[in-house]
């Protein structure tokens, strides 16, 4: 995740800094207001992490100016004011959910784990990406390495059915019935076909092979190991 913390307090700060990249995740740092505002206006953020309390601009109103302008970043509020009215406000400004100091990490990086997978369940999923591999769906565009690559209308909704699936085996009879819309076997090499073009552009110009075939079972797309 990237995220973004706004904490006035430099010794909190740092301390959330510090267990969120310990965590593997990806972390700016505001530490007022203003900055903060623009670091959210001016960036992408999985979520942000907002102290009540602010010099510049309190955490209330930043958020208040998120979501009037449709940023819809999940936010946590920290805050020493824990009352049951402090908690409602925080809420009403747009917060998704309110942490009362002093807290431990762990439920920290929970909470803020369920409000990502609460978001991304939410929205629909426009881009697959497996090792080097990324495609998007909205632009129909296909990219490995950062090299676009060109593909025809069913090579291109064969290999979003692969990487759906990808780490798994996809039979014959998957890839027929959700690629070609055929619930029988037309005996054709129709899909021997298609995958042996997909790897020419794939595969070929680049060291670790994606795609895979399974004896006997079919193919995989899996990113190496």
């Amino acid at each position: 995740m990237k995220v973004l913390v706004i904490e006035d307090d430099q010794q909190a700060a740092s301390y959330l800094a510090k267990g969120l990249k310990e965590a593997g995740h990806v972390v700016d740092a505001a530490n007022d207001g203003k900055e903060g505002l623009f670091l959210a206006g001016s960036e992408h953020y999985d979520v942000m992490i907002v102290d009540r309390m602010l010099p510049g601009r309190d955490g209330l109103s930043l958020v208040e100016i998120l979501r009037a302008t449709g940023n819809d970043t999940p936010v946590l509020f920290l805050s020493a004011l824990g009352s049951v009215d402090d908690r409602v406000k925080g809420l009403k400004a747009g917060g998704d959910d309110y942490l009362t100091k002093p807290f431990a990490f762990s439920e920290l990086l929970a909470r803020i784990e369920v409000l990502v997978r609460r978001r991304s369940a939410a929205q629909p999923q426009t881009r697959l990406t497996v090792a080097d591999l990324e495609l998007d769906l909205l632009s129909r565009t296909v990219r490995r390495a950062g090299k676009s690559i060109d593909l025809l209308p069913r090579e291109f909704a064969l290999l979003e059915y692969l990487m759906r699936n990808a780490g798994s085996v996809v039979t014959r009879t998957m890839m027929l019935e959700n690629v070609w819309d055929y619930h029988f076997d037309p005996q054709t090499n129709v899909i021997d076909v298609h995958i042996a073009r997909l790897r020419q552009k794939i595969d070929k110009d680049f060291p670790t092979p994606l795609i895979h075939t399974v004896r006997g079972a079919g193919y995989s797309l899996r990113a190496p190991q």
